[in-house]
């Protein structure tokens, strides 16, 4: 209880962390080693002591404050070790400073940091009466206040680790020196103390550490399926083997390191920085979830075989059902072939296919038997006129005789590949060539000059023979438009000079030809030029009377209409104006009043009228298009498809015949793009002093 103190040199220390290692921290004496004291902080423990009666410690300390009160100096009472304190403790030593006059009580506890400042501030207010009087809190409630200010500096220091820490390879002292200047990691630092600022540092790289193992692993387990998949395809080899023994046998596979590293020091994960990345570890595979993983394995390779299976099971029940015949759809074909495990296993989808698939085989197949059927009634054949269609009585005649065959039978819902194949095989008959063969590419003279010419060519011209044989050159889409059965009839003529799958040989070059025969009403969808899978590159316009030239004229009007005014995906394709070739065809035994010379100067009026080409039929009225006309139109389509179609006027004008040295030449309709005649001609004809005439005209010496 004494005032005044006296010790030379001694020093203040502020913790007694600082014992012994006083140098590293500032020094701070007592001046000229005295010390008058100004008021007092008596401490009463309130936590439960052993061999300690509480009773006999308020004892001592009643005997204390008397002695302190006759210094006439402040003093206040101080509960120490609250955080640890007994309820009975705490109220006896309320009630002890009740008795006591002006004598204030602060429930502090060190080790939580609670109320320690506030103890001093109770005390300073009493010595000096111009500050504020100081409000004092409970312990518990100013533990509560406290926890939350030490939360909000934790979150604060936390999100400050957060955005220094980006690497679980930092360490504490580097880190620490970066967020020296940091409010937010003085504050906690204050409030909790180094040691556990450092603690949440560690466990944020900790944190950070088994993030990356994380993405490790599962980067690890995304790559496994793929080296199951390489290494054990085979169902059979592991279908009854547990991951432990398929891991024997993963060792023993030839590209077993391609995929795993099998590490000297396991688990995989205390040493993830050192792995490459790119193999798996193969003590993974003990993990549960590689397991799992072995297992969808398994059911994948299970899966894929009862998919194979129920594949074979649908083919040969495609071929041993008696409902699936040549040209039947799927919507007709499916209530007999499908049953409920095929819809369990695949996609209808997959079943279209293969049916699909199977469709052309027995159509391939019924095609060459119905080939074969024809060369046996050769007989029915040689009564034909050269170059003449049949009749319908005489086609009558020819299915009467073979209707009863199964062949025939078999192209029932074929109708029109079958008249096709009928009328190819008259072509052949009387034009027997390399080119209409029912053989095909199999034809024996074909062959034998396939033969010779690789043979007997030099070797670059082999190369350059073999480049211009490949499939697929070119694609010719027809559209032909006629009255009473007119378009398709020739479509069936055309047909039947074409090979087997629908290719069409124009100067010794293959070209695939898709016919569109066109009879009614042209603005309905049915009978529309273009379609969404149709785009055509010309039409062949047919009459044989005037009603039938009418029927024309009104439909490509109707069409040039349409595509004026058409908005919709195919409004490119239908801009350019079509190719047309009008033509005059055989009246089909019919008498009438109309002689061939008025018919010729109809079509002609009516093709100048569409621009349009007219195709004279030159011999006799009694002829359809013949096959040399076919050649002339398709090789038209062609050039205009290139831009280059060009004809060359037969007669001289009054300005020719008078200068005598120039020939005029005019673009050919078939291009349909007069406009673009000029950009075509002059790049070809810059060499040669020429001058425009007019739209789609040149003027050449």
């Amino acid at each position: 209880a004494a005032t005044k103190l006296a010790s030379a040199e001694k020093l203040m220390y502020f913790c007694t962390d600082q014992l012994g290692l006083e140098q590293d921290f500032e020094q701070k004496q007592m001046p000229d080693g005295k010390l008058p004291v100004d008021g007092f902080l008596l401490c009463v423990d309130v936590s439960r002591g052993m061999n300690r009666n509480f009773d006999e410690q308020l004892k001592f300390v009643s005997n204390l404050y008397n002695q302190l009160a006759k210094t006439k100096k402040p003093a206040v009472v101080v509960l120490t070790k609250c955080d640890e304190g007994v309820e009975r403790y705490i109220r006896d030593a309320h009630a002890f400073a009740l008795g006591k006059k002006n004598l204030q009580v602060v429930e502090t506890s060190a080790r939580s940091n609670v109320n320690v400042e506030l103890a001093f501030g109770t005390l300073l207010q009493l010595l000096d009466r111009s500050r504020g009087k100081a409000k004092i809190v409970p312990y518990f409630e100013a533990l509560k206040q406290q926890s939350q200010q030490i939360a909000a500096a934790k979150d604060k220091y936390e999100w400050l680790v957060g955005r220094i820490v980006k690497s679980h390879h930092e360490a504490w002292p580097g880190v620490c020196r970066k967020m020296q200047a940091a409010p937010e990691f003085q504050d906690y630092v204050y409030l909790e103390g180094t040691p556990k600022a450092k603690k949440l540092f560690l466990q944020h790289v900790q944190r950070l550490k088994q993030e990356h193992v994380e993405r490790r692993r599962r980067a690890y387990l995304a790559l496994l399926p793929q080296a199951l998949d390489a290494l054990v395809p085979d169902l059979d080899e592991i279908d009854h083997l547990s991951l432990a023994k398929a891991e024997k046998l993963l060792e023993a596979k030839p590209d077993f390191h391609k995929w795993f590293v099998v590490l000297d020091e396991t688990p995989w994960d205390g040493h993830a920085d050192r792995l490459d990345g790119e193999r798996i570890p193969f003590d993974l595979l003990e993990t549960p979830a590689a397991e799992q993983l072995y297992e969808a394995h398994l059911e994948k390779l299970r899966n894929e075989r009862k998919r194979a299976e129920v594949r074979r099971a649908f083919r040969d029940n495609l071929e041993s059902s008696p409902f699936v015949t040549p040209g039947k759809p799927w919507e007709e074909a499916r209530s007999f072939i499908m049953n409920d495990d095929f819809y369990l296993w695949l996609d209808e989808s997959v079943y279209v296919d293969i049916y699909g698939k199977h469709q052309k085989q027995l159509i391939d197949r019924a095609k060459e038997d119905f080939q074969e059927l024809l060369l046996e009634y050769s007989e029915l054949f040689y009564e034909l006129e050269l170059d003449a269609k049949p009749s319908k009585e005489k086609m009558g005649v020819i299915q009467e005789v073979l209707g009863e065959e199964q062949r025939f039978k078999a192209l029932q819902k074929l109708q029109a590949e079958r008249d096709a194949l009928v009328l190819k095989h008259i072509h052949f008959v009387y034009h027997p060539t390399k080119e209409t063969c029912p053989s095909c590419g199999a034809c024996v003279d074909a062959r034998v000059e396939q033969l010779l010419g690789a043979r007997l060519a030099r070797p670059a011209e082999r190369q350059h023979r073999n480049a211009l044989a490949e499939p697929g050159a070119d694609r010719i889409n027809l559209v032909i438009l006629g009255k009473d059965g007119l378009a398709r009839e020739l479509a069936n003529e055309i047909r039947a000079l074409c090979t087997s799958d629908d290719k069409y040989v124009l100067e010794g070059k293959v070209y695939e030809l898709a016919l569109r025969p066109i009879e009614g009403n042209v603005r309905l969808p049915v009978n529309a030029f273009h379609t969404p899978t149709f785009q055509p590159h010309g039409c062949l316009c047919l009459y044989n009377s005037k009603e039938s030239l009418s029927y024309v004229a009104e439909s490509i009007e109707k069409s040039r209409e349409g595509s004026a005014g058409r908005r919709d995906g195919h409004a490119a394709a239908a801009a350019a104006p079509l190719p047309l070739t009008l033509v005059l065809v055989n009246k089909r035994g019919e008498g009438g009043g109309e002689t061939l010379q008025s018919l010729i100067q109809q079509g002609q009026q009516v093709a100048s009228k569409l621009q349009c080409v007219f195709l004279d039929p030159g011999i006799g009225y009694g002829r359809n298009i013949n096959e040399k006309q076919i050649g002339q139109v398709l090789k038209g389509l062609l050039d205009a498809k290139r831009g280059l179609s060009l004809a060359v006027g037969a007669a001289p004008g009054p300005r020719e015949a008078a200068e005598g040295a120039e020939l005029r030449v005019v673009m050919c309709l078939m291009c349909g793009d007069p406009a673009g005649a000029d950009e075509v001609l002059l790049p070809l004809l810059q060499a040669q002093p020429c001058r425009v005439v007019g739209s789609g005209a040149v003027l050449l010496d």
